[in-house]
């Protein structure tokens, strides 16, 4: 039996869309084939895979990383090369695709074969975040690199002013926090173990100089001395709780 679409998106979903996105296309077509997952095609087509969002997602991933890179050393003119890729890979993650789509309400409009549908395709994070890309690939083919990019940093530019996730591991991000202030790097040492020898648990002090010390539990040292530098990030108010 061949996939059929759940639904066909009208003209009033599409132009919705289009208003939320901040760009109506020239060729409406080239939306069209960004909200198809390989799923809505006919068994004929679905073998190819050329009619679904696939290609435009491929250029679509590559537009956002240029659109991306170019933000990030506009706005961080002293960041060094590993900072800037730490905050690159945070803003093309998937995750953070797929917030943006949401944004857009693409979940609403996507074409899904009915098998995808009925196990909630509409609201994968992996579909939402690769139907991102396609529209972003959709617009460089509609209008050219500058409103792709116009797109771009309408949707993402607050994501990088305010990165919803660490940007350095925990223990990098304390030894540099130390740094900066003149002291000493952190100290890491194993105050106890818990739980069985297949299953040990240890306990780290983490020590910096002037502060109380924090101490923190994981199923290895390397996991225990991350999750003290965060307890101790934490308390001294450097990050977020929920960080």
């Amino acid at each position: 039996m061949k996939a059929k679409p759940v639904r066909e998106p009208d003209s009033g979903a599409l132009a919705g869309l289009q208003e939320r996105i901040g760009h109506f296309f020239v060729d409406p077509a080239l939306l069209e084939r960004a909200l198809t997952h390989v799923s809505a095609l006919p068994a004929a087509q679905a073998q190819r895979r050329v009619d679904s969002y696939q290609r435009l997602e491929f250029l679509g991933d590559r537009v956002l990383g240029l659109a991306v890179s170019e933000m990030l050393v506009s706005q961080f003119p002293q960041a060094e090369e590993g900072e800037l890729s730490r905050r690159l890979a945070d803003l093309v993650r998937k995750e953070t695709c797929a917030e943006v789509a949401r944004d857009w309400g693409v979940g609403e409009v996507v074409r899904l074969g009915e098998g995808e549908a009925q196990t909630g395709g509409a609201a994968k994070g992996a579909i939402l975040g690769d139907v991102c890309e396609s529209i972003l690939g959709a617009i460089f083919l509609d209008a050219g690199f500058s409103a792709a990019r116009e797109t771009v940093r309408r949707f993402f530019n607050d994501r990088m002013l305010n990165p919803a996730r660490p940007l350095r591991d925990p223990k990098t991000a304390l030894q540099e926090w130390a740094q900066g202030r003149g002291l000493p790097p952190p100290a890491y040492r194993q105050s106890g173990r818990l739980g069985p020898d297949h299953a040990p648990v240890f306990v780290i002090e983490v020590t910096v100089s002037g502060f109380e010390p924090v101490a923190a539990q994981g199923s290895s040292k390397r996991f225990a001395e991350q999750a003290g530098a965060q307890k101790f990030l934490t308390r001294e108010g450097v990050w977020k709780d929920s960080a």
